[in-house]
C-alpha cells in the first residue's frame, strides 16, 4: 500500500524539528533563512516576504524556495504554521519585546531614569519567559553532569565572559573544582589541554558567536569531555556538539543585550550543583 502521509510539518514543533534535522543539507541561502526562522518565529508569522528577506539577508525569491524545500506550496502556507504557534503562545517574549521597543519614552524622556525603566521592563519580560519556557529536563541534566564531574571547566568570551566568571567564583564558594578558561596571556588552549572524559565543559556563547569558544568545544569533544552549552539558538555553533543545550533569550534594547536571564541560569545551576554535592 502506498504511504500517502503528508510530508509537510503539521505543527510548529514538527516544522522546527524538520528545519534542525535538514539544516546541514540546505544551501547557504536557505541556511540563512532557517537560522532566521528558528531565532525569529514571530517575525515569520507576522512579517511580509520582503521584510523577512531583508532581515535574513536574502532575496525574496529565496523565501519561496525555502517554503517549497519543506513541501509547502508557497510562503503563505508555511506562514500559517508560524501563525498557529503565535496563537498558541499569546503575549510571547519576542512579541512583548517588539511592543516595548515600539513604545516611545514618555514625552520624549531619554533621561537615565527613563532608560533604566526600559531595561527593567525588558529584563522582567526576559525573566518571565525564562521561567515559563526553560527546558527543565535539560537544566536538571546539566546540574547532574556538573555535580558528577571531577572538574568543571568554564568558557565564555566577550559578552559571555561575565557569566562564566561569576560561575567560577560561585562554584568555588561551594568547594566545587572549577577552572575558568579566561585565556589570559593568550593561554586559552593551554588552559583547556587537561580536559578529560570525567570532566565537564560549561560553554556560553551568543551571537555573534566567539570562535575561541567553538575551538574549546572542539577540544572537549576530541577529549571525550561532555559539553553543556548555554546559547541563544539550537543552530548555534556551540550547540552542535553539546550533551546538553540550554537555550535562552536575554533582553535587547538600544543595541545592548542584557545578561539577566543568563546570570539567572548560572545562579540556578550553581545552587543545584551545591545541593547535589551536599547529598554525597
Amino acid at each position: 500500500m502506498t504511504d500517502k502521509r503528508d510530508p509537510r510539518a503539521q505543527t510548529p514543533a514538527e516544522l522546527q524539528q524538520q528545519i534542525l534535522n535538514r539544516y546541514q543539507t540546505l544551501s547557504r541561502r536557505l541556511q540563512q533563512i532557517a537560522q532566521f526562522a528558528i531565532d525569529h518565529p514571530n517575525d515569520m508569522a507576522l512579517e511580509t516576504t520582503a521584510v523577512i528577506a531583508e532581515r535574513a539577508g536574502v532575496q525574496p525569491s529565496a523565501i519561496i524556495r525555502f517554503a517549497k524545500a519543506f513541501d509547502f506550496s508557497g510562503f503563505s502556507e508555511l506562514q500559517r504554521i508560524y501563525q498557529a504557534r503565535l496563537a498558541e503562545t499569546a503575549s510571547s517574549y519576542s512579541e512583548r519585546l517588539r511592543r516595548l521597543r515600539s513604545e516611545e519614552p514618555t514625552a520624549g524622556d531619554m533621561s537615565s531614569k527613563a532608560v533604566l525603566g526600559e531595561f527593567c521592563r525588558a529584563n522582567r519580560i526576559s525573566l518571565e519567559h525564562l521561567a515559563d519556557d526553560i527546558d527543565t529536563e535539560a537544566l536538571e541534566r546539566a546540574a547532574e553532569l556538573m555535580a558528577g564531574a571531577d572538574r568543571i571547566y568554564l568558557c565564555g568570551q566577550r559578552r559571555s565572559f561575565p557569566v562564566v566568571a561569576y560561575m567560577g567564583y560561585a562554584l568555588a564558594q561551594i568547594h566545587a573544582d572549577a577552572v575558568l578558561l579566561d585565556g589570559l596571556g593568550g593561554m586559552l588552549g593551554q588552559q583547556a589541554a587537561r580536559m578529560r572524559d570525567n570532566d565537564v565543559l560549561f560553554a556560553v556563547s551568543f551571537q555573534p558567536y566567539a570562535e575561541e569558544t567553538a575551538d574549546i568545544i572542539q577540544r572537549a569533544t576530541e577529549a571525550g569531555t561532555p559539553v553543556i552549552a548555554l546559547t541563544d539558538s539550537p543552530l548555534s555553533p556551540v550547540a552542535e556538539h553539546a550533551a546538553v543545550c540550554l537555550e535562552i533569550h536575554d533582553a535587547e534594547l538600544h543595541n545592548f543585550r542584557s545578561l539577566a536571564a543568563s546570570m539567572c541560569v548560572a545562579q540556578a545551576l550553581t545552587v543545584s550543583v551545591g545541593l547535589a554535592l551536599g547529598k554525597r
